[in-house]
């Protein structure tokens, strides 16, 4: 669903020569004067506060990370840093809240739109909503683990409805009717997290309601299995679409183009994102502006007001026993506290009656019971497992739409990992990682689609904004946000209480974040040259083909058609996309429009890449990329053309890096 690039992108794939893979790059550490590996704590340092190691708090010290002299905004927890238990589920659980809402739009959506009789509307709604959960915490924990290895959330991927909703239009899809009766689709429209790429319109959810098949009696009418051969076909394309991707990542084919990208292609890419998912912020603050308004102000207030103000929190260790500890509780916790202090004014507002009691009127979804029907109807435990709904089946249809999907999915995620590393303060990530991110997430959805899950996984942005605010990246964190919603989806009341979240609180949090990753992608702009008429022409060429493409096609459904509906879903999905269309302007424009290096920025990407100490930045982070366990043996004993492995030795476009024997990536 989003995307991010990051501002050292370039360097990544034609200077990381100028790296020495078997030096061991240490920093200084400011507090004990030792010297520790980056994203390492020695033993002599004390990790929390100023008291024992066995030091319990309720809050976080900025001065307990390894700090690094060539980074300007140190994160509070590093993406190594071993947080403590305690406060990784306390950061976890704020990063879940953040992504929830958006996550189960997706089987909202589908439970109501794949002919399941009124009735059972519900309880199908909970074992696909219960599943969802479960594939997203494992697709988290897999990609922070063992894929890309930054910390991002893996969501549900909205750009799979569109294909979805395309496929039971269709005639062999659509709801049969029972004595004259329709067993349609709900239609139940999810305006707070679905505009993604406006798939879900009027007119599209209406396409589910035409009538098909009808039955004469009960008996010849299963209803279990309508809905069931409806989600079996959507978990076939997803799963052979995925297969692609794992393909592509395994492969390294997506990161040789990555070395023709520049700052004017990761501009309007990165800034598109926030730009294009503007209406998921406006259909939730529309439903109360004022409670929107409070949660963007508290965000605010606690993370750029309150920052330094710190405030006594309890803990406790074995030679102080139970006392005080001043802490910046607003700096790693802004959000959460935020979305408290909101959720609380919207129930009292509900307690009080202040709110509007019919469905429909402005104001009603900030009200605290409107889906306490999940609450009900949620099981206390729910164990999903692959092929719970019957063996999946393929079409063309459905894989050709779920392929164009799976490659918007791609570009998106790409753009994700470069924004993470910018923000949490590390270098860009190297070919092999990014590979091995895009493989994970295609892995990721298959078992999405083998659980029956509904949808498939890719990575939020959302969450990259939230670091930048928070300041807490450690690995451990995201680690335990993917076991938290797999709790959630196992035990259904816990997860069902998370989805009450009012829709205003949750457009006040993706206003503010998706304003972060905005401010990202126009950060590369201090390497371009901007009173360049050339790079004028190609940015802002760039930012409208974005907007204007997709806006026309949004007010003309029926504008392409190639005499081939599946080539036509392909085309829609990818041309619905504002950052796909702007990013792909922004690289044929850079890339055949004469430039010098300095004017294009990319000589100054290069030099920013060097911190003040002379040291090369990528040296100091390379690390975070590296496979636990075995990246030692595998650099030592892999062979070099792995493209997913540590070990890779780069692509076949690279000229000169390969003269250089200790040379990782080019």
């Amino acid at each position: 669903m989003i995307i991010s690039f990051h501002v050292k992108f370039i360097n990544n794939m034609t200077e990381l020569k100028n790296i020495n893979i078997n030096s061991r790059t240490f920093v200084t550490d400011i507090n004990e004067g030792t010297h520790t590996k980056h994203g390492e704590i020695s033993s002599s340092q004390v990790p929390h506060g100023n008291g024992s190691e066995d030091e319990f708090i309720f809050g976080g010290n900025e001065n307990d990370a390894t700090k690094d002299n060539c980074v300007t905004n140190p994160m509070i927890y590093g993406i190594e840093d071993k947080t403590p238990i305690h406060l990784a589920i306390i950061y976890g659980l704020q990063q879940v809240l953040l992504s929830l809402s958006a996550t189960i739009a997706i089987p909202l959506l589908i439970s109501r739109n794949i002919c399941a009789r009124d009735e059972d509307v519900n309880d199908v709604t909970v074992k696909i909503l219960g599943t969802f959960l479960v594939t997203c915490g494992i697709a988290t924990f897999l990609q922070s683990t063992f894929g890309v290895r930054l910390p991002i959330i893996q969501g549900g991927c909205h750009s799979y409805m569109v294909p979805f909703f395309s496929l039971m239009s269709l005639e062999k899809w659509k709801c049969p009717e029972l004595n004259n009766s329709t067993v349609s689709a709900a239609g139940y429209n999810i305006t707070p997290m679905v505009n993604m790429t406006s798939a879900m319109d009027n007119a599209t959810l209406a396409m589910n309601n035409v009538t098909s098949t009808a039955f004469d009696s009960a008996s010849d009418y299963d209803s279990d299995e309508v809905w069931k051969a409806r989600i079996r076909e959507l978990q076939g394309g997803i799963m052979l679409a995925s297969v692609t991707q794992v393909v592509i990542g395994m492969t390294g084919l997506f990161g040789v183009i990555l070395s023709f990208v520049g700052p004017l292609t990761v501009v309007p890419t990165v800034s598109l994102i926030g730009i294009s998912l503007a209406d998921i912020a406006v259909e939730n603050n529309k439903q109360q502006w004022g409670i929107a308004l409070l949660t963007i102000g508290l965000i605010i207030l606690f993370s750029l007001f309150l920052k330094d103000i710190q405030l006594p929190v309890p803990a406790y260790n074995k030679e102080k026993k139970c006392h005080t500890k001043k802490l910046n509780i607003f700096k790693t916790l802004s959000i959460i506290i935020a979305i408290g202090l909101s959720w609380s004014v919207c129930a009292i507002l509900t307690a009080t009656n202040a709110l509007p009691e019919t469905e429909g009127k402005i104001g009603y979804r900030a009200r605290t019971d409107t889906k306490l029907s999940l609450l009900k109807t949620a099981p206390w435990i729910f164990i999903p497992y692959p092929g719970q709904w019957g063996t999946p089946t393929v079409s063309l249809a459905s894989y050709v739409g779920m392929m164009a999907a799976t490659l918007q999915s791609i570009i998106e995620s790409v753009g994700d990992y470069y924004a993470c590393a910018r923000v949490c303060a590390v270098c860009p990530p190297p070919a092999h990682a990014v590979n091995r991110g895009i493989a994970m997430e295609g892995l990721s959805s298959i078992i999405c689609g083998a659980y029956g899950s509904g949808g498939a996984t890719t990575s939020y942005s959302q969450d990259i904004g939230a670091i930048g605010f928070t300041r807490v990246a450690s690995r451990l964190t995201f680690q335990m946000a993917g076991l938290i919603f797999i709790l959630c989806g196992i035990f259904g009341k816990f997860g069902a209480v998370l989805t009450m979240m009012p829709d205003p609180v949750v457009g006040g949090i993706v206003t503010v974040s998706f304003g972060m990753v905005i401010s990202v992608g126009l950060s590369n702009l201090q390497f371009v040259q901007l009173n360049s008429t050339r790079n004028q022409c190609i940015l802002g060429l760039s930012f409208m083909m974005g907007i204007v493409i997709p806006r026309w096609l949004y007010q003309s459904p029926g504008a392409i058609r190639t005499g081939n509906t599946e080539l036509d879903q392909a085309l829609l999905v990818l041309l619905k996309t504002a950052m796909f269309v702007g990013g792909v302007t922004g690289f044929i424009l850079d890339n055949i429009v004469p430039g010098s290096e300095e004017e294009r920025g990319i000589r100054g990407w290069r030099e920013h890449t060097i911190a003040e100490d002379g040291v090369n930045v990528m040296d100091k982070t390379i690390e975070v990329y590296d496979l636990p366990w075995i990246t030692p043996f595998l650099k030592r004993h892999a062979p070099r053309w792995i493209p997913f492995l540590p070990s890779f030795g780069g692509y076949p476009t690279c000229r000169r890096c390969r003269r250089k024997a200790n040379t990782r990536l080019c």
